[in-house]
């Protein structure tokens, strides 16, 4: 259960309080003013505080403050015998989560408690989960190569500059597109990802643009195409150098103009919207065997990344296997595997043609395959399987 601090003068209220509270099962601790109860919560860890708004030394919003300072997501019910509608308001503008009025009633206390705590295990829920998705997507190494790369990303984020990303399949193009978004103004907004070799050539329009209803036999109703909604936030066009020359001339007025016009429909729709794009191909051979637009080319590529493949950062291949392995033990609730040094050595030895993809379901292979320490005979054994 939860640990809840009351703070407030009256002693009979606070032990009103806690008598509530602790047959609820609650963990409680008092406080008799504004001081004392920052000090017991800047010691301890709380999940819930009940303030007093009417005090001696230091009044409740004053108290509020300071816990807002010290750690806004812990929820703070103000509670007071002179409430009015214009201290509410002030409560909750300052961040509280709820203003109930003296004499207190219990099912309403018992109801906004249990609401406030239900809210801060599904805002630290949110935070836990997020932390997970970004250490999924984190770019590992401190190979110059790779440095370069993470320092490109640094310097490029904050702007709303168009980035082309280039390199091999499976090297992490999409790692640096999300990276970008997420050190971006933007981070805030949608990340839309667009794999435009995976969407027929007579689709793309639509699923870039979006439709009316009409437009096509089997447009039964509207759609909201990618462009919309990555609004305020970012797109990734993945593989565009897969794109068809009709909805490229589409994309190029888009990044021309910041305006959008749905298929079957003469409206224009204006756009918020940062492009990043990434291909595996030679743009230059593209352009020169006129599949690609060359003007399109020059409006995406004001920043240009090249993404290293890994056997030109095998010096990364050690914290790469690092990484792997906690991240795949932990998705199995297993305990990290031991990658012995002739393993690793092994590993290097490789030559990595699907670049970090294959070196993933490599090391996962070699997870599930091999006893708690990882050799390099089981790196033999298992790391390229197919026979030749």
């Amino acid at each position: 259960m939860a640990h809840i601090l009351v703070i407030d003068d009256e002693r009979s209220i606070r032990n009103t309080l806690k008598d509530i509270l602790e047959y609820e099962k609650h963990t409680v601790s008092l406080a008799e003013n504004g001081p004392s109860g920052i000090e017991m919560f800047t010691h301890h860890k709380i999940d819930l505080v009940l303030c007093d708004i009417k005090m001696p030394e230091m009044d409740g919003i004053e108290v509020l403050d300071n816990l807002q300072e010290l750690n806004g997501d812990i929820p703070v019910i103000m509670i007071s015998g002179h409430g009015n509608i214009e201290t509410a308001v002030d409560a909750i503008k300052k961040g509280a989560y709820d203003f109930i009025s003296k004499p207190l009633d219990l099912n309403r206390l018992l109801v906004t408690l249990k609401n406030a705590l239900e809210r801060t295990d599904l805002v630290q829920e949110t935070k836990r989960l997020k932390k997970k998705i970004s250490r999924k997507y984190e770019i590992v190494g401190d190979s110059e190569a790779i440095l370069k790369v993470k320092d490109m990303i640094e310097r490029v984020a904050p702007t709303d500059a168009r980035v082309l990303i280039t390199g091999a399949n499976g090297t992490g193009k999409e790692l640096v597109a999300r990276r970008l978004h997420e050190k971006s103004t933007r981070s805030a907004g949608p990340f839309i990802e667009v794999n435009c070799a995976a969407i027929p050539s007579e689709l793309i329009e639509s699923e870039l643009f979006g439709h009316e209803k009409g437009a096509f036999t089997s447009a039964i109703k509207q759609r909201i195409g990618k462009f919309e909604q990555a609004e305020g936030g970012t797109i990734f066009l993945d593989e565009i150098g897969d794109m068809s020359l009709a909805a490229q001339a589409k994309v190029l007025r888009a990044l021309q103009e910041h305006k959008i016009t749905r298929v079957g429909s003469e409206k224009d729709i204006n756009i918020n919207v940062r492009v990043l794009a990434a291909t595996n191909k030679n743009m230059r051979e593209e352009i020169d065997t006129k599949t690609f637009r060359e003007d399109l080319y020059h409006r995406l590529s004001v920043i240009l990344i090249h993404v290293p493949s890994l056997n030109e950062r095998k010096e990364d291949i050690t914290q790469l296997a690092d990484y792997f392995n906690e991240m795949i033990c932990s998705e199995y609730g297993q305990p990290k595997k031991e990658f012995s040094p002739d393993a690793l050595d092994a590993l290097k030895d490789i030559n990595w043609t699907g670049n970090i993809r294959e070196f993933r379901n490599v090391v996962e292979r070699l997870i599930i395959l091999c006893d708690k320490k990882i050799s390099a005979a089981d790196v033999k054994a298992y790391a390229a399987p197919i026979s030749k």
